[in-house]
């Protein structure tokens, strides 16, 4: 049966009034008093209802308090038993939740509570809606201004292990092994103690463990060809081939072998480090981590926040999106969708500050014809020589009209799309830049050829030269404080849970934590030491202002029926005499 309580109207009498004036002081000026006044009552727990009846079954715990209780939970990285704890006795965590009543049927949750109702919410990703909802919220009340934005990743890393190609194979070999003789004893029988005890015996792990780097190649191929075993002898098999871990030793097999048929069979090989995939398998026990070059195996998050020019910090930097993708994902590929999505809920920026990953031609060009400004270097192509397209004085059209020796063009030929600057070839032996100048010789002439992309790329390197873009760009190194808050506050860097569900739900709250906690600091930051929420009456304040108010009233409806009685008994003396 749901149950959901009316936190928009006030309690006659305020009950935590018995902690004192100076405690009730340092809870309205916490987090807990922004997310009792402003977001507790705004929670999406409609979204709830399709999961439990309206008036059968036991009533279920106060969905408002547990919905908050999920968000704090990764604000404060707990575990379900300090969750537990922390809602059962932290007077801070019941203040924020309206936890007025101290009865176990109020002010206790049990860990399997928490774990179904985390467990609903990931399923159906609802803390996207949770996500938006708090920061919609905090946008309105704080008014923040959304036009600038800065976006960046952070890399992930979920509770799995690290392995290396000779752990990864004996990991996934040993987990189907246990499962298949958990479900199939028979068949596990089947395949000999010689060869299962060398993946569950007691020194199995350890063995793999020690390989020296030299043996590293024979012990590889030797697993490979257990793998390759195990995949043929299973492949037929309805049941076996069912199970998740064998389908993890067919994804490795792919992703880590190859299987070349030959006169006497089929035969395997590994295949070399640098032939393996990015989104190759990195750990049986997450299937769904993947590996980036540049940061390791795990999960990355897009994160986008507003910021200001402004010295005087009169604006708060507001988490505004958030994505939670494989590793392998280029960043090149998360502008767009990110500015789609915030367009979409209203918090859409006009000018974005992102580096050089994000600032591709492609993502400029489109960004600009949806009206947005991508401030980013432009990349930069290895293979170019020291001397580039944005060294030469270009026109309005894009002509080239001299050289970075100061050598004027004999000729452009070509169109708007395409065009060629012809130089003299005598001019150019002559230079003391030729060997670093990009320009073609022929036997009488030179020339460079450059198109309408190159000319863009030209003038966004020109632009980054200006004191203008520096001082612009540099408000887009404040986003590394918001992936340090990130890490150091909530903990996103290291995961307790596995998979992508899990990740998403983790890491999607935490970033509305950190909004919380932010916007706190913003707020006692504007509104200086000493007071409350700004242009509102604190709690204790209002609530002693209409216990007060309702005292006179019943007083004085008192005294007026106390005159009344004493008048009416005095005319009834009267009459009997």
């Amino acid at each position: 049966m749901i149950h959901i309580k009316d936190h928009k109207t006030r309690d006659m009498f305020n009950p935590f009034a018995h902690l004192g004036p100076k405690r009730v002081a340092l809870l309205e000026k916490s987090w807990a008093h922004l997310f009792r006044e402003e977001i507790l009552h705004r929670l999406p727990v409609e979204k709830l209802f399709p999961f439990y009846n309206e008036q059968k079954g036991r009533r279920t715990k106060e969905l408002f308090a547990m919905l908050g209780l999920l968000i704090l939970q990764q604000m404060e990285d707990l575990t379900d038993e300090q969750t537990v704890s922390q809602f059962a006795f932290n007077m801070q965590w019941q203040y924020a939740l309206n936890v007025s009543e101290s009865q176990d049927a109020f002010a206790y949750v049990s860990p399997r509570t928490v774990w179904t109702l985390r467990d609903i919410v990931a399923k159906n990703d609802l803390q996207q809606a949770l996500f938006e909802n708090v920061t919609e919220t905090l946008q309105r009340i704080f008014a923040v201004d959304a036009s600038l934005q800065r976006l960046d990743s952070i890399h992930i890393f979920s509770n799995m292990r690290h392995l290396g190609r000779v752990r990864l194979f004996g990991a996934t070999i040993k987990k189907f092994l246990v499962n298949l003789k958990r479900h199939h004893q028979d068949v596990f029988s089947q395949l000999g103690t010689d060869f299962t005890d060398r993946y569950l015996g007691k020194s199995s792990d350890a063995a793999f463990a020690a390989v020296k780097p030299s043996d590293s190649a024979k012990t590889l191929q030797e697993l490979g060809e257990d793998l390759f075993l195990l995949v043929e002898r299973y492949h037929g098999h309805k049941d076996v081939s069912s199970m998740s871990s064998y389908k993890l030793l067919v994804r490795l097999l792919a992703e880590q072998c190859l299987v070349e048929d030959a006169s006497s069979g089929k035969t395997v090989m590994v295949k070399p480090n640098n032939k393996v995939a990015s989104d190759s398998l990195q750990c049986p026990s997450d299937p769904d981590a993947t590996y980036s070059g540049h940061k390791g195996q795990g999960y990355q998050m897009q994160v986008m926040e507003c910021c200001s020019m402004s010295e005087d910090k009169g604006q708060l930097s507001l988490i505004t999106y958030v994505k939670v993708e494989a590793a392998n994902k280029n960043d090149v590929h998360a502008m767009l969708p990110a500015l789609a999505d915030a367009k979409g809920r209203n918090v859409g920026p006009t000018t974005v500050l992102a580096d050089t990953q994000y600032g591709s031609d492609d993502n400029v060009e489109t960004a600009k014809a949806e009206g947005v400004e991508v401030i980013a270097p432009a990349a930069r192509n290895g293979r170019e020589k020291a001397v580039v397209l944005a060294d030469f004085e270009l026109s309005d059209r894009g002509e080239v009209l001299r050289c970075p020796g100061g050598q004027v063009p004999l000729q452009i030929t070509g169109n708007e799309d395409r065009r060629r600057a012809w130089f003299d070839r005598t001019i150019c032996d002559a230079c003391t830049k030729g060997a670093d100048c990009p320009v073609t010789r022929q036997r009488r002439r030179c020339w460079m050829g450059y198109d309408k992309k190159s000319v863009r790329i030209a003038r966004r390197r020109s632009y980054e030269r200006t004191a203008e873009f520096r001082e612009k760009y540099r408000f887009r190194a404040g986003v590394e404080a918001t992936m340090s808050d990130l890490d150091r506050v909530t903990g996103i860097k290291h995961l307790r849970v596995r998979g992508i569900r899990a990740v998403t739900f983790a890491a999607i709250l935490k970033s509305a934590g950190l909004n919380i906690l932010r916007a706190t600091a913003f707020r006692n930051r504007q509104n200086g030491p000493g007071t409350t929420t700004k242009g509102r009456k604190s709690v204790t304040e209002s609530s002693y202002s209409r216990i007060k108010d309702l005292l006179k009233t019943v007083v004085t409806t008192f005294w007026q029926d106390l005159r009344r009685s004493q008048f009416l008994a005095g005319r009834c003396l009267a009459l009997d005499a």
